[in-house]
């Protein structure tokens, strides 16, 4: 994959999950409420001076939310952030560069 560029997406893995459960509590703070369920379902990555992940989450009923999460380069040693997200999606929209 060229630096910069978007990978396929692929299913979610035990560290997609563990990356969304880091970011909840930000999703929650900015939403202004919480979440029972919070299953990453699917995932794409963005090589930058750092990682991107866009991941599609079950919220719960037919909901699902895309968000962007950053991960720092290893050696800066920063949690991972909440970069954006979007809601009102479905189980069909597809995870897309935001």
């Amino acid at each position: 994959m060229l630096c910069g560029g978007v990978s396929a997406v692929r299913p979610a893995t035990d560290e997609t999950q563990q990356i969304v459960q880091e970011v909840k509590s930000q999703l929650e703070e900015k939403e202004g409420k919480t979440f029972d369920v919070f299953t990453a379902v699917e995932f794409k990555t963005q090589m930058v001076a750092g990682t991107n992940y866009f991941i599609k989450v079950h919220v719960g009923n037919d909901e699902f939310m895309h968000l962007r999460v950053f991960k720092s380069l290893p050696q800066e040693n920063k949690p991972l952030s909440l970069h954006s997200y979007q809601g009102s999606k479905t189980k069909h929209d597809e995870l897309a560069y935001f």
